[in-house]
C-alpha cells in the first residue's frame, strides 16, 4: 500500500509544476488524482458518511453501508473532505512546486499508512473485499510499512521537515480514529472504512502539511 502512495503522490504532485493559474493547477491535481485512484475510496467515504448520520445499532449502520444510494450524511462528508483537500492544494499552487510535490507525496504515503493501521489492527465487520485484507494481515506487517514510509520525510530540505512529518502522520492518526469508531459503532471494519480512511487521511495530511509549512 505504502509504495503505491509514492507512485500516486509523485504523478499527481507533478501537476504543481505546470505554468497555469493556481485554480487550474488544483483542478488538474484533482483530475489526475482521481484518474489514478478511481472512485472506489470516495464511494466508501460517502457510505461512511451515511453510516455516521444514521441512528440505530451497529447492524443498522452496516445495512446503510451496503446501500448503494447516497444520503445527506454521505454527500456532506464527501463534500467537506474534497473542500479540505482542495484548499490545501490551492495554498501550494503557484508558490513552491517542489515543496508541494514533497507534501503531496508525504500526505499520500500517510494516507496509505492509515489504511495499514485499519487493516492490520482491525477486525472484520462482515465478509467482503475488505475482510480479505483484514483477515490476512495483522500487526506484524506494520513495521515494514513504517520503514517503507521513512523516505517520504527523511530527505526533507531545511524548513520543510515539520510540514512533511505532519502530512505523513495525519493518515495514521485518522486511521486510529476511524478504526476506533468502526469497532465501536459497526462491530468491525470493512472496505468502506478502509477507503474512507484513505480519503480523509490524504485531505487532512495535505491541509496539515501546508498549514505547518506556512505557520512554522
Amino acid at each position: 500500500m505504502v509504495i503505491v502512495g509514492y507512485l500516486i503522490g509523485t504523478l499527481a504532485g507533478t501537476v504543481f509544476f505546470l505554468p497555469l493559474q493556481p485554480t487550474t493547477v488544483v483542478a488538474a491535481y484533482l483530475v489526475v488524482l482521481y484518474g489514478l485512484t478511481g472512485l472506489t475510496h470516495a464511494d466508501g467515504l460517502a457510505d461512511l458518511g451515511d453510516a455516521l448520520a444514521v441512528h440505530g445499532d451497529s447492524g443498522r449502520r452496516r445495512e446503510v453501508l451496503k446501500d448503494s444510494a447516497s444520503g445527506v450524511g454521505g454527500m456532506l462528508l464527501l463534500g467537506l473532505t474534497l473542500i479540505v483537500l482542495t484548499l490545501g492544494a490551492l495554498a501550494f499552487a503557484g508558490i513552491d512546486p517542489m515543496t508541494a510535490l514533497r507534501v503531496v507525496i508525504a500526505a499520500e504515503v500517510g494516507a496509505k499508512l492509515g489504511m495499514v493501521v485499519v487493516v492490520c489492527y482491525g477486525r472484520s465487520a462482515h465478509e467482503g473485499l475488505g475482510s480479505q485484507l483484514v483477515d490476512r494481515l495483522d500487526s506484524t506487517h506494520v513495521p515494514a510499512a513504517l520503514i517503507a514510509a521513512v523516505p517520504a520525510v527523511a530527505l526533507a530540505p531545511t524548513g520543510t521537515v515539520h510540514a512533511l512529518v505532519g502530512a505523513a502522520l495525519a493518515g495514521p492518526l485518522v486511521g486510529v480514529f476511524t478504526l476506533t469508531w468502526a469497532h465501536g459503532r459497526l462491530g468491525g471494519v470493512n472496505g468502506d472504512v478502509i477507503g474512507a480512511t484513505n480519503e480523509i487521511g490524504r485531505a487532512v495530511g495535505l491541509h496539515l502539511g501546508v498549514s505547518l509549512w506556512i505557520l512554522l
